[in-house]
């Protein structure tokens, strides 16, 4: 009876390492999405800073070629104006005007080279950003049906598991059970333990030797007086893999 139930409690907390990283896994994984679309949003606030850009060289080049276009028009009446100058003052009066028109015009002129520089500048970045758009939305998509796959599959584990832990649970007796599931709550993984040469494997520290040869007659379930897990003698249960190095003592 006394290995039966231990063998049920090794049963039990396996199946409750697997149903804490199921659960686990099943918290990262949509944080996976949610990284994914803080990218993407971030990509998208990018692009709209791209555009507002592009908005305002393109407002600068009509603004340009509206001016461009208003003096040209000028210069052209002030030109056809010159032959009916009647004196050298109003002659130089409207040479100066025309020299002005002409200079502001070839400012001008820069000026749109400029903007036609800067605005395919930002025509080739936003051709970039959209093309890491479009992959990120591809990789998302790709992600969300990954997100969903997975999800069916963990949870259909858990309530497989849930049921086993049930079968487990059942075949331990309800006290032994009750102390399990208090060791639990207060201790990180593993909750029970084999002992091997007198030694916890939960805390690493010997127990007393008399607590050592009642482990050993296998006649009650006994807890490391230490860290306060149930304990086994590990020649009762062969032992699957090592217990974690990590484990932390009783709060």
């Amino acid at each position: 009876m006394y290995l039966k139930q231990i063998e049920q409690l090794v049963v039990l907390q396996k199946v409750d390492d697997e149903i804490v990283l199921l659960q686990d896994d099943l918290k990262r994984a949509p944080q996976q999405i949610t990284e994914l679309e803080k990218r993407r949003q971030d990509i998208e606030d990018k692009a709209e800073i791209v555009r507002d850009k592009l908005k305002y060289l393109n407002d600068q080049q009509k603004r340009l070629d509206s001016e461009i276009e208003s003096d040209s028009a000028r210069l052209k009446k002030s030109k056809s104006k010159m032959m009916q100058v009647g004196n050298q003052k109003e002659y130089h009066a409207m040479m100066r005007e025309m020299d002005n028109l002409e200079k502001q015009n070839r400012g001008r002129e820069e000026e749109k080279i400029t903007v036609a520089e800067e605005l395919s500048r930002q025509n080739l970045e936003l051709s970039e950003v959209n093309g890491l758009a479009k992959e990120l939305d591809s990789e998302l998509s790709i992600a969300r049906q990954s997100l969903d796959a997975r999800l069916k599959q963990a949870e259909g584990r858990l309530t497989e598991l849930s049921s086993r832990r049930k079968d487990a649970g059942q075949a331990v007796p309800k006290p032994i059970l009750q102390r399990y599931e208090f060791i639990r709550s207060r201790l990180k993984n593993p909750v029970i333990v084999p002992v091997a040469a007198g030694i916890c494997s939960g805390c690493h520290i010997a127990i007393p030797p008399q607590a050592f040869i009642e482990l050993q007659k296998g006649i009650q379930i006994l807890s490391c007086p230490n860290c306060q897990r149930l304990i086994y003698w590990s020649e009762h249960i062969e032992s699957e893999t090592p217990p974690a190095d990590d484990a932390v003592a009783a709060e």
